[in-house]
């Protein structure tokens, strides 16, 4: 049975989350998926970082609480994150991207998948940044290298959108795709239309742990935007930039809006979308829209999430399911890993570098 070897970017909830699969369920899913995942490093701006070439105890790490947790005091570790170090040195054979991203540039996730590519590491990445401002040019290196750069859980969290239109629509031609891919403002604007007003809806979705505490990004669609973007040249092959998609968010909408709205049987739903015309241009823009009853994203309610593929042969296919969630993000990082084994797994195992370099600082 093989065996991979994963350096962890970033140890907040996803890839917590994804250490908590491996370690209450690594033996199950080693007999289920054919090979056996090993976390060799953690990097986490707070904590610092760690790395066993045996392989980390996670258990331990897994039982501290995340804001207690520091790894300056354990064998192999340092209160420094060292990222880039990590990242090109210690001899794992996957990088698991999942720290913060800048969405105007990318940064620093866009360096970590670099850096793991330019080393010859696969590249699984559950950030949006670094895949619709540069994913073209980050698979043409995968490419150059040999390794996999994968990217699922970019656009519906869990829910495998991405692979669902590349290894299911074989023989179809897609048009368009329209999507409710931000949790946060589809329950906002659902409580809105219950009869709250917005800032007590955002107060509510922070409580709840849908919004974050800045929430530009989800009420002023910025979020959607990467995602739209990273929709648009995966599946409709377009090579966009941010400023080529219009971006609208839900502040402006009122709730006399939402609710006569609702009075005419129609529902507000911020909607990502993307259509290619005949000419191979692709028109893509983020907007508030009060769809009808009948229209397949209309009862997509509260934290749900949902793209509907417009393609000539079946009409729309729509895919809903979680689009937020540590768990259900954790998955699209282990569906990754799983793409990466089946696309690799009979490739001749690279000879793994021995760390040169002591583990503490």
């Amino acid at each position: 049975m093989g065996r991979y070897d994963l350096a962890l970017i970033g140890f907040g909830g996803v890839n917590r989350a994804l250490a908590e699969l491996i370690s209450h369920g690594g033996e199950r899913l080693a007999k289920e998926l054919g090979f056996s995942l090993r976390v060799v490093a953690i990097t986490d701006l707070r904590a610092g970082s760690l790395v066993d070439t045996d392989g980390i105890d996670l258990a331990p790490l897994l039982a501290a609480e995340p804001g207690e947790l520091s790894f300056a005091d354990l064998s192999g570790g340092s209160a420094d994150p060292r990222n880039e170090w990590v990242i090109r040195e210690v001899p794992a054979d996957i990088v698991v991207e999942a720290t913060f991203t800048n969405p105007t540039d990318g940064e620093p996730a866009l360096s970590h998948v670099r850096w793991a590519l330019e080393s010859g590491k696969h590249v699984c990445t559950t950030n949006k940044g670094p895949v619709a401002l540069a994913g073209r040019a980050l698979k043409h290196l995968a490419a150059e290298r040999g390794v996999s750069f994968e990217f699922e859980g970019s656009v519906l969290s869990g829910t495998p959108v991405l692979r669902t239109a590349e290894r299911m629509f074989g023989g179809l031609q897609v048009t368009g795709v329209q999507g409710i891919m931000n949790g946060t403002s589809n329950y906002i604007l659902g409580r809105i239309e219950e009869g709250i007003d917005l800032p007590a809806a955002i107060a509510e979705a922070q409580e709840l742990g849908y919004a974050e505490a800045d929430p530009t990004a989800d009420i002023e669609g910025h979020d959607v935007q990467l995602k739209v973007m990273i929709l648009a040249n995966e599946v409709l092959g377009a090579d966009l930039r941010r400023e080529d998609v219009f971006c609208e968010g839900i502040s402006a909408i009122t709730p006399h809006e939402v609710r006569d709205a609702a009075a005419k049987g129609l529902r507000w739903k911020l909607v990502g979308s993307a259509t290619r015309h005949e000419d191979g241009s692709v028109d893509a823009r983020v907007a508030p829209l009060a769809l009808p009853a009948h229209h397949p994203l209309a009862g997509i309610s509260g934290p749900l999430n949902a793209v509907a593929f417009h393609t000539d042969l079946l009409g729309t296919v729509t895919v809903c399911g979680p689009g937020a969630g540590r768990i259900e993000t954790a998955y699209a990082l282990l569906s990754d890993l799983i793409a990466i084994h089946q696309r690799h797994a009979d490739d001749t195992a690279p000879t793994r570098p021995v760390l040169q370099e002591t583990h503490r600082v």
